[in-house]
């Protein structure tokens, strides 16, 4: 009888040989034979590919194709012949195996959810009676008795076999009663007795198998013994814990057995034997030396071969010892492996993937040290409990932890064993029990860390204990944090490790479930496997990455928060990982970290964070060459040996270049140079203290001081052995001294005894091309003015010898400076070529000035010339015309007037407006009265062209004796003073009545019409101002719903229907189009001057009044002066009246704005023009309150002044006392 896995269904086998499905309630729906002589619905088809005979049969040769069909034997005699059923996972099919009345063979038949045959196995020969599906689906597990082996077979749903693995049992041996999976279909559970036993009960087994990478394990053997107490009733896997096993035996004893997935790993960093890695497989244990070679599972780099089943492998903790294994086996035994003294080979000791014909292992092996008998029972009657010792360590003292199982059901005993000297006569050695600790509780994982030597346990009720195992008396108590509370985890871990962080130590613990614990607070849940090395915490997390931190200075607050938030992908503690990874061990003093795929198979990466911290503390070593070798193998830039410690590289660039001893390298690490500094760019310290000190020399560049520094260190140990790296330094720096580099080219070409180590000047040259291109050298070489150099460059260049050798041999030619002015020429060396030019004599002089004139080297040609020469006239001339062109006039006439070309100077001047300079240079040239008096009234023209009104007539009164035209420019420019002194000094006081008094008159009236306008205008944009904030201030409370931070710019209090925000109104003038930005700055002051329109309703209404109202004040303020001076002329010819009215209503239109000013300029609109909501410094609640503060805000304006107030000057004393 069996349930389907949703309890829906029942199917029943019977004696009739029939099967019978029913519901729940036992309502039968079909009854079916067992016996069924088709195939099934899955039969296969025959595409018509010929017979067996033809075929293709591998490697079993073409006899497969004569071979008969062999017999099928029947089950054997332990075989009780009923039927077996098995359902799978999902409950649509049934799969049953029965024993064939015909061949009296059992079979396996496939059945749907409604008893419909789906298909039949193929004949197997040996077929035994366990069977049961795999809950994931895909096979069918039974066993099969083969001429020479007993194996588990699978099937697929179809019949077909596919794959098998061998029992480690002799043929006949046992027989296997039940096969279970568990739940998540990871580990097999066989359950196996003995067959041929003479008078006693047959031995019980139950063992557990996994698979990896196509390999079948045995990771457990559970020995019941054959007191019929111990006896197998039951056994089964839960259903909620996937990895818990429950036993009921004979004598009425349960046992429940919880297991989970671990990681055996040498524990120590500092010994050869770091990064071992063991796996049990049945009777053996595979070791892989992980330092040595990344060898994938199933294969190992050795393998220990034991006497019975091995159960527990513990790696000693002492860290000098750290790949010693104590592996416990079935029968209690352990058996120590030790490296070191042995020198004879143990024959239990096999090479794995390392070894092989001819080649030598460079491994060193283990040797079997000694076998002891662990018994720690109290009474020989005790009931048998396979596994009943467990979590066996090897302290660091040598002597042994294991937890046995207590008095009761909850509780556990901690036993404390120590190895004694060997009796004579005992038949074996046995561990010594130097003390037993009841716990109250069960242990669920130990874990004792190398590093801190602190032993910690953890119970089911997820406490956790310390035991002081170094004490005299040893003792536990509970585990308390900092705070000295005791530490109790929120969820069972099923990996615990120790470690520090800050120095304080803590223990971390990780869930089945992904949640990672620091004591007992959760720092994350996405966690899939976690490792601990040196300072180091490296963790894989549910999104496929691999993060590592520093926990030096590190709090578990931040912890917590770099691994919530996701670090940016190009952080060094971050990196991704292949889907599904786990963390299988790290290699010390490496930078390796090996990780397993669901698969089985390994991959190793070089976590950048480890890498950069192994760097750091080679060079603080002053490792140079590990460190370099380990840069390039792992492509980290090799800027960091410099940045690093600049001082401690610069003081040891000798030991740098002798340790790396590379030409090669040393170049390599020359092309690599950057002014920029990696240790705050690339490569920022993960602890945040950079140790780069700040650079000794601020002044020079990082590059050229390396440069330098190591060019000195190379010239010193060996010139000849580094010359191609001297030149890289001398190519590297910036500028590059490529002549210099060029010059020792040549120096090698001349020396006359050639070292047999140093380079040849051809290999130097040859190199020197693969770093400048051949073009620019060249160019230098031209630039040395020696031309065998040249030459040499040019035929290493891809240059036809018809181009370059005419053009060297023309040059040859030519006399010395006037060569090298060709050459510096032909480089567009102007200022050079110039200088050589100047000494080749006045006959190339017209050539000297074309050249200045071509690249307007004006001012340095005037350096190469004394002053007094015709040389130094003409390039001024030709200078001052340059200027003139330029439109610079007055620099212009200052050369021309140094020269002392004063005729040209006199017109540079004059075009300047310097009328002073002109009439200089004119009593210069010597010019007559006539002509002085046409310059100055042709100049004062200008002048008056210019509004210089006071300017043009001192030129008419002084040059020309026009002082009546002179008055009368002054009175046009209402200078009233200086008129009058005119007018009295040639004694014209017809002028006062005729001109002087109506100009007067006239200034009063069309100011007072001013100040009228400036009133009215200014009356009227105040009014409309308040119209316009009374309109904000309603849209605003209406809206006062949605938070809109810019509600002045909307459209319900606007007359056109667009809403133009600040920034809208920008963008029209911002972009930065050719077209658009090649536009004169007129164009742009006018798009300015738009940005506000006066235009009743527009966006920026109340800006653009503000704006007017502010022009008005201040157009105003700047009359209060010419006022002031006309009231005193006013008051002089006896016109007190017209004064008083005038004085009185510049007096009323003043109060008048000084009254408005605070009203149209409130305080809060200046605040929010200097404190403005948004920055740096706010934080949301702060923008918010001040939002909420003054929901009518001022829109974003461009130009804050417009939102200050106008400033009235109180200082000028404007108004005269007598008109009051």
């Amino acid at each position: 009888m069996s349930w389907s896995p949703d309890q829906e269904l029942v199917l029943l086998a019977t004696g009739q040989q029939t099967l019978i499905m029913m519901t729940r309630d036992f309502e039968p729906i079909t009854e079916k034979q067992i016996h069924q002589d088709e195939f099934g619905e899955g039969k296969f088809v025959a595409l018509g590919w010929g017979k067996k005979e033809t075929q293709f049969h591998g490697s079993e040769g073409k006899q497969a194709a004569h071979r008969k069909q062999t017999e099928v034997l029947p089950a054997p005699a332990w075989d009780d012949g009923r039927p077996r059923v098995t359902w799978r996972g999902d409950g649509q099919f049934v799969a049953v195996s029965a024993v064939c009345p015909e061949t009296g063979a059992r079979k396996v038949r496939v059945w749907s959810r409604e008893l419909v045959l789906q298909s039949t196995s193929e004949p197997i020969s040996g077929l035994e009676q366990a069977l049961s599906w795999k809950p994931s689906g895909n096979l069918i597990a039974s066993t099969q008795e083969k001429p020479n082996r007993h194996d588990v077979i699978f099937l697929e749903k179809n019949g077909l076999l596919h794959g098998e693995f061998t029992l480690p049992f002799q043929k006949g041996q046992v027989k296997v009663n039940e096969m279970l999976w568990n739940a998540d279909s990871t580990v097999l559970a066989i359950w196996l007795e003995d067959l041929k036993v003479e008078n006693s009960k047959p031995n019980t087994y139950v063992q557990l198998w996994t698979t990896g990478n196509y390999h079948w394990y045995l990771k457990q053997s559970l020995h019941f013994g054959c007191l019929e107490e111990n006896q197998l009733v039951s056994l089964l896997w839960d259903r909620e814990n996937l990895y818990r096993l429950h036993v009921l035996c004979q004598g009425w004893q349960y046992l429940f057995y919880d297991w989970h997935w671990t990681t055996d790993h040498g524990l120590g960093e500092n010994s050869q034997h770091m990064a071992n890695v063991a796996v049990i497989d049945g009777d053996k244990v595979l070791v892989t030396a992980f330092q040595h070679a990344v060898v994938p599972p199933p294969m190992c780099t050795y393998e220990l071969q034991l006497q019975q089943a091995v159960n527990q492998v513990a790696f000693h903790t002492d860290p000098k010892h750290s790949g010693d294994m104590a592996v416990l086996d079935a029968d209690n035994r352990i058996s120590l492996y030790r490296y070191g003294q042995s020198t004879v080979n143990d024959p239990s000791v096999k090479f794995g993937a390392v070894g092989g014909n001819g080649f030598k292992a460079a491994v060193e092996t283990p040797y079997l040290d000694k076998t002891y008998r662990l018994d720690v029972s109290s009474s020989s009657n005790e009931v048998m409990n396979p596994l009943g010792l467990r979590f066996l360590t090897w302290l660091p003292d040598g002597s042994f932890l294991v937890v046995g199982q207590g008095q009761h059901a909850a509780q556990s005993v901690l036993h404390h064993l120590t190895a004694v000297p060997h009796v004579a006569g005992a038949e074996e050695e046995r561990l010594n029990l130097r003390l037993s600790v009841p716990v109250d509780g069960e242990v669920i994982s130990l874990y004792c860390s190398p590093v801190t030597k602190t032993v910690a346990l953890q119970l089911t009720d997820r406490r956790i204990l310390k035991y002081l195992w170094e004490a005299s008396t040893p003792v536990l108590e509970p585990w308390r944090s900092s705070s000295s509370s005791a530490v109790q985890f929120p969820y069972r871990c099923v990996q615990t490790s120790i470690t520090r962080i800050s120095g304080e130590e803590v223990i971390l613990g990780l869930t089945d479930r992904c949640r990672f614990f620091v004591n007992d607070i959760e720092v994350a849940s996405n966690i899939t496997s976690f490792a601990t090395y040196s300072e180091f915490l490296l963790v894989t997390t549910n999104s496929h990455t691999c993060q590592c931190f520093c926990l030096k200075n590190l709090s578990v607050k931040a912890l917590q928060t770099s691994l919530s938030s996701a670090a940016a992908p190009s952080s060094e503690t971050l990196r991704k990982v292949e889907r599904g990874s786990r963390i299988v061990t790290v290699v010390p003093q490496d930078t390796k970290v090996v990780l397993q795929m669901p698969r089985g198979n390994l991959e190793t990466i070089h976590h950048r964070a480890l890498v950069l911290a192994q760097i750091r503390k080679w060079l603080d070593r002053l490792m140079f060459r590990e460190a370099f070798q380990c840069m390039r193998k792992l492509r980290i830039n090799l800027n960091l040996l410099y940045d690093h410690n600049p001082k401690v590289f610069l003081e040891n660039t000798e030991t740098f270049i002798r340790q790396i001893d590379s030409v090669n390298y040393i170049n390599l690490f020359f092309t690599e140079l950057k002014e920029e500094d990696f240790t705050k760019s690339m490569y920022p310290s993960l602890n945040g203290s950079s140790n780069s000190q700040p650079h000794q020399h601020p002044d020079q560049k990082k590059v050229n001081l390396i440069c330098d520094v190591m060019r000195v260190a190379m010239e010193h140990i060996d010139p000849q052995k580094y010359c191609l790296s001297i030149l890289t330094a001398h190519v590297k720096k910036s500028p590059p001294e490529l002549e210099i580099a060029l010059q020792k080219v040549h120096d090698l070409r001349e020396s006359i005894t050639p070292d047999v180590q140093a380079v040849s000047a051809e290999e130097a040259l040859k190199y020197l091309l693969f770093l400048v291109d051949v073009n620019e050298l060249y160019d230098y070489s031209l630039g040395t003015y020696d031309f065998d150099l040249v030459v040499m460059v040019a035929e290493k260049s891809q240059k036809d010898p018809k181009e370059y050798l005419p053009f060297l041999n023309t040059l040859r030619k030519m006399e010395t400076n006037y060569q090298r002015y060709t050459i510096d020429r032909h480089l567009k060396r102007y200022t050079k070529a110039l200088g050589h030019l100047s000494k080749c004599g006045p006959e190339h002089f017209s050539e000297f000035l074309n050249l200045v004139k071509d690249q307007n080297l004006y001012s340095e040609a005037l350096k190469l010339y004394p002053s007094s020469t015709q040389e130094y006239k003409d390039i001024s001339d030709a200078y001052g015309e340059y200027l003139m062109q330029k439109q610079l006039y007055e620099q212009a006439a200052l050369i021309l007037a140094r020269a002392g070309i004063f005729a040209k100077a006199l017109d540079a001047f004059q075009s300047s407006g310097s009328w002073q300079q002109a009439l200089c240079m004119a009593s210069r040239l010597g010019y007559t009265k006539d002509k002085l008096s046409s310059l100055a009234q042709s100049m004062a023209g200008k002048l008056v062209e210019q509004r210089k009104y006071a300017e043009a007539a001192i030129l008419l009164e002084q040059y020309t004796q026009d002082y009546e035209e002179a008055v009368l420019l002054l009175l046009e420019g209402a200078l009233w003073e200086e008129a009058l002194r005119l007018i009295h000094k040639y004694d014209r006081l017809d002028i006062l009545e005729t001109n002087l008094k109506p100009a007067i008159l006239e200034a009063q009236k069309s100011q007072l019409i001013f100040l009228d306008s400036q009133k009215t205008a200014f009356l009227r944009h105040k009014s409309r101002l308040q119209v316009v904030r009374e309109l904000k201030e309603k849209a605003c409370q209406n809206l006062q719903d949605y938070e809109v931070p810019n509600c002045p710019e909307l459209e319900l209090f606007s007359e056109t229907s667009s809403v133009v925000t600040a920034s809208d109104m920008n963008s029209k003038y911002s972009h930065s189009n050719s077209r658009i930005s090649a536009r004169s700055s007129k164009n742009r002051r006018k798009a300015e001057r738009k940005k506000y329109s006066l235009k009743e309703g527009s966006p920026f209404e109340d800006i653009a009044l503000l704006e007017v109202l502010g022009e008005s004040v201040r157009a105003v303020e700047t009359v209060k002066g010419e006022i002031h001076i006309l009231l005193k002329q006013l008051v002089l010819f006896g016109y007190d009246e017209q004064a008083g009215a005038l004085q009185q209503v510049l007096e009323e239109v003043l109060q008048l704005m000084e009254t408005s000013v605070p009203e149209i300029w409130t305080p809060d609109l200046q605040q929010s023009s200097v404190s403005l909501v948004l920055g740096p410094n706010s934080t949301a609640n702060s923008i918010m309150a001040a939002y909420q503060q003054k929901r009518m805000m001022s829109p974003v304006v461009q130009d804050p002044e417009v939102l200050t107030p106008p400033k009235f000057n109180k200082n000028l004393q404007w108004k005269l006392h007598l008109l009051q």
